[in-house]
C-alpha cells in the first residue's frame, strides 16, 4: 500500500484564503470522526524568515496539529501542542517557550507563547499594539495581547502560497458516553481490548472549555487529544488514560487567543466521565487540578 494514501487533502485555500479545492464540510466531517490533521503551506525565505536576505527560496512547511477542535459541529481548528520555537535554518529561537500555533479552517492564524525560562515579565495582561513585523507585507496583524507578560499571544494572517488541510482518517470510534459514564454507543470492553492489543487511543472531550465561555460565545465543542499511558481496571470495568499536553481555548468561531481566554495542561480521562485537568496558568506557570465531568468519545487505531 502506498503510505502517502494514508493522508488526503480535503481542503485547499489559495494565498488569499479563497477556496481552491475541497470543502470545509469534508474537513469537519473528518475531524468529527477523529481524523488527524496536518496543514501544509509554503513561503519564501526572504518574505517570512529573514526579510533582509537575498534568498527567495521556497520553503514547504508541514505542521502536525495534535489538538483539534470541532466547534458547533461545523467549524474546525487545530493547535500545535509540542512545538518549541524554531529559528530557521539553524536551531531554536532565543528564549525557551512553547509555540501554540493555532490555525482555523479559513486560514486565519494565531499564536500563544508561554515562556519557560523563568524571566520575570515587566508588564500586566491586556491589549497590546497590533503591528506586523517590519518589511513583511504578507503578514496582517489582527490583534495582540499581553506582550509584556509571560504569555503573549496574537491573532494574524500570513499570506502563504497555499493552505492545504490534510487528514489521516482511519480512527474507529468504539465508545461514546455521557458525563456520568452512561454508554451511548459501543463499550468499555471494546476499548480495553483494543488498548491491550497495543492500538493507539484518542479521545474527543465535550465541553472542555465551557468554564471559560460566557454568553453567546459558549459554542458546543469537542476537543480531540491523543492518549498517553492507558489503564484498565478489570474488576470495575473502568478505563483511564493520561493525555498528551492539551491547549484549552474559550470556544468561539473563529478560535482566537486573547487575555485570559486560554491555558494549557494535561488531562486524566475516565470512562465514568470524570476528568481531571492539571491546569497550567500560562502567566505564572503555576499549576492546579480541576475535576469536571465530560461526555467523551473514544477512538482506536
Amino acid at each position: 500500500m502506498n503510505a502517502m494514501s494514508d493522508w488526503n487533502c480535503v481542503l485547499e485555500l489559495d494565498e488569499k484564503r479563497a477556496l481552491k479545492s475541497g470543502d470545509p464540510r469534508s474537513l469537519a466531517a473528518a475531524i468529527r470522526r477523529g481524523a488527524d490533521l496536518r496543514v501544509c503551506t509554503a513561503f519564501r525565505h526572504n518574505e517570512h524568515i529573514d526579510v533582509t536576505s537575498s534568498n527567495p527560496e521556497l520553503i514547504q512547511e508541514a505542521m502536525d496539529f495534535r489538538i483539534t477542535y470541532l466547534l458547533d459541529d461545523r467549524w474546525t481548528a487545530g493547535i500545535l501542542n509540542l512545538r518549541q520555537p524554531v529559528s530557521l535554518p539553524d536551531g531554536f529561537g532565543p528564549r525557551p517557550s512553547m509555540s501554540f500555533f493555532l490555525y482555523n479552517q479559513d486560514g486565519s492564524q494565531a499564536i500563544a507563547r508561554p515562556f519557560l525560562d523563568g524571566v520575570t515579565p515587566p508588564g500586566k495582561p491586556g491589549a497590546s499594539p497590533a503591528e506586523p513585523p517590519p518589511n513583511m507585507p504578507k503578514y496582517h496583524a489582527v490583534d495582540s495581547w499581553d506582550a509584556q507578560t509571560n504569555a503573549p499571544s496574537s491573532n494574524f494572517v500570513f499570506d502563504f502560497e497555499y493552505f492545504r488541510f490534510i487528514v489521516r482518517d482511519d480512527w474507529q470510534e468504539v465508545l461514546a458516553h455521557d458525563g456520568n459514564g452512561e454508554a451511548r454507543s459501543g463499550s468499555v470492553a471494546a476499548l480495553a481490548d483494543a488498548s491491550a492489543c497495543g492500538r493507539e487511543i484518542k479521545v474527543a472531550v465535550s465541553g472542555l472549555g465551557e468554564g471559560m465561555a460566557a454568553g453567546e460565545n459558549a459554542f458546543p465543542h469537542e476537543v480531540f487529544v491523543h492518549a498517553g499511558s492507558c489503564y484498565y481496571y478489570t474488576g470495575q470495568k473502568l478505563f483511564i488514560t493520561g493525555s498528551q499536553p492539551v491547549v484549552r481555548v474559550r470556544p468561539d468561531i473563529p478560535l482566537r487567543y486573547s487575555t485570559g481566554n486560554w491555558d494549557c495542561g494535561w488531562l486524566v480521562l475516565r470512562t465514568d466521565g470524570r476528568t481531571v485537568y492539571r491546569r497550567c496558568d500560562p502567566y505564572t506557570l503555576k499549576f492546579n487540578d480541576m475535576t469536571i465531568h465530560c461526555a467523551m468519545r473514544w477512538f482506536v487505531r
